[in-house]
């Protein structure tokens, strides 16, 4: 990118979005931090990491020689991804809010107010890649608007492309990904040899609102659990469960039935496998590789296309059906005509496909966009 820009960068306190700015500054451009602050609920609770990461996003400003901005969009995040996040949970779901969280806040209200401070572009330390086409397609025409493709990131098993599938057109044409092209090893030297004083931090795991605490002791603050029997594919009640929002298909610590075994045979672990919310009943099956956990075809809804319109009826593409999988060949089908609804056809099997979760489809590196998965059909 030949031009220069104001570029505001989402200054986490990690050491990817660091390197970003500092890639970024190295280039030209005037770089502005600002550390988001998504959640207020709890900041004095040892799990909240907020504060600490703020002092580490303000010491890399100082270290780089940028401004650094605290804004904070908890209000926002509370009604765009957090409700979103409860009212799924409560309908016997499992939602990704990591995805809503980067279409409600990091692409669009933390992108709306960069635009505000002046910015020309924004940058996150996400591993992926935005690719300009011409506006046409096979060559640039007078006038016409370039497309933008979202690809994954260069280091496959750090690539985030997953999780910014619903993003936009005017949204990939402002922002910037400057680590989307190297691997993590050199994001890490390169970290070091700027002398940056969060270069061995370790990366942030789990959802920024609950952090390190435990999943189901966070939750409880916020559903309702009614507990209930858990039952064998045979319909035998083998143990209690605390409330089916606690549980998601495929789970399997926490069950609290690993000791048993059917039938007198060899032990196989027990894995969560339905939920039948009507009787508040959670199915669990023995064995890593039971049907009723395996999953040819699958349907989506809720979609979001890259490109604003979805693939070709019928084309041959890869797909995720939950972030760190290999892409899985599938035939997408547009069940709705309009790109609001698909069906994804496996050739193999595919385990504990979850509603909830988002199925992201790729030609290649290219990621098209995706929809949340609303239900499976067993192989």
């Amino acid at each position: 990118m030949g031009k220069l820009h104001r570029i505001v960068v989402g200054l986490s306190g990690g050491v990817d979005s660091a390197v970003s700015a500092w890639l970024l500054k190295r280039q030209g451009h005037e770089v502005v931090g600002i550390f988001m602050k998504n959640w207020e609920d709890d900041d004095d609770d040892a799990y909240c990491s907020s504060n600490v990461d703020f002092v580490d996003a303000a010491a890399v400003a100082d270290v780089i020689g940028i401004e650094l901005e605290h804004v904070n969009f908890a209000a926002d995040y509370k009604d765009r991804v957090f409700a979103e996040f409860l009212r799924e949970y409560r309908a016997g779901r499992t939602p990704n809010p990591d995805v809503l969280c980067n279409a409600e806040i990091k692409f669009k209200a933390f992108l709306d107010h960069a635009m505000r401070l002046g910015a020309g572009r924004i940058a996150t330390g996400h591993y992926a890649r935005v690719r300009e086409l011409p506006g046409d397609g096979a060559s640039a025409t007078p006038g016409a608007a370039a497309r933008f493709e979202l690809l994954k990131g260069l280091d496959a098993a750090k690539d985030q492309s997953y999780f910014l599938h619903r993003l936009t057109q005017a949204q990939l044409s402002r922002t910037l990904f400057p680590v989307g092209e190297l691997r993590k090893t050199e994001v890490r030297r390169l970290a070091v040899e700027i002398g940056l004083p969060n270069a061995a931090k370790r990366d942030s795991t789990g959802i920024c609102f609950i952090g390190e605490r435990p999943f189901r002791e966070f939750l409880n603050r916020y559903l309702d659990h009614t507990p209930g029997p858990i039952e064998d594919a045979q319909g035998r009640t083998i143990g209690r469960h605390v409330g089916l929002s606690f549980y998601t298909l495929g789970q399997r610590q926490g069950l609290g039935i690993g000791g048993l075994k059917a039938g007198g045979g060899e032990h196989a672990p027990w894995y969560a496998a339905r939920k039948d919310l009507a009787r508040n009943v959670l199915v669990a099956v023995q064995g890593h590789e039971h049907p009723w956990l395996l999953s040819h075809r699958l349907t989506a809804n809720d979609c979001s296309w890259v490109a604003g319109h979805p693939p070709a009826h019928g084309a041959a593409l890869g797909a995720k059906t939950r972030y760190r999988q290999a892409d899985a060949p599938c035939r997408y089908t547009d069940t709705a005509r309009d790109g609001g609804g698909f069906a994804l056809q496996f050739g193999a099997a595919q385990w504990a496909v979850t509603p909830g979760q988002s199925a992201v489809l790729y030609d290649g590196e290219v990621c098209l966009g995706g929809g949340v998965i609303d239900a499976a059909e067993a192989a």
